[in-house]
């Protein structure tokens, strides 16, 4: 006798792996997507320059092997770790996305040009408080050294306290529309 459940997982799980792979090579049919692709992949066109700067960043975090393309596999990997990763794995992830120069800290500027991004991306410019408070307000509350870069452990430290800022990362990687969409060609199929 087998465990049904668990054989009931690993067949959802092949089932949505299969779905993934449809859609990838649907809208990538050379198996490699390039920073054109990826934008064009997540409906995004049009960007300002701060939000252009954030999806080519995101673009090159998920380039795992750094060849200039995502494939199949880095695809994967990384829709695993936004959609069900632990939220340990995901704030280091956020982590090295935010860290633009790779120095291994976020300053103010890295920060700001992240949030304002985001909300150009998700359409939320017109908030009660401006980008530049946002930040200044979160450096405030979790930069514990003072010293006006986020460590590793103040960022993941901060973000698990800081429920505003955790909300704004949270947005920073919305794949519902993805999901969404591989969830209709589903039942199309």
């Amino acid at each position: 006798m087998g465990n049904s459940t668990g054989s009931t997982v690993d067949d959802l799980q092949a089932v949505e792996m299969h779905l993934w792979y449809k859609k990838f090579m649907t809208e990538c049919p050379s198996g490699q997507l390039t920073l054109h692709e990826f934008k064009q992949f997540f409906g995004l066109r049009g960007l300002d320059p701060e939000a252009n700067a954030y999806i080519e960043q995101m673009f090159r975090t998920f380039d795992m092997n750094k060849d200039g393309y995502i494939d199949f596999m880095e695809y994967v990997a990384a829709l695993s770790l936004v959609m069900r990763g632990k939220m340990e794995h995901k704030l280091r992830w956020y982590f090295k996305l935010y860290d633009v120069d790779g120095n291994g800290c976020i300053d103010r500027h890295e920060l700001l040009n992240i949030i304002k991004a985001i909300r150009a991306i998700n359409g939320n410019e017109n908030q009660e408080t401006t980008a530049e408070d946002f930040t200044n307000s979160v450096f405030d509350r979790i930069d514990i050294n003072g010293d006006g870069e986020l460590s590793l452990e103040e960022f993941v430290a901060g973000a698990r306290t800081d429920t505003d800022f955790m909300e704004v990362m949270m947005k920073s990687l919305d794949l519902t529309h993805i999901v969404a969409m591989i969830h209709n060609r589903r039942h199309s199929v």
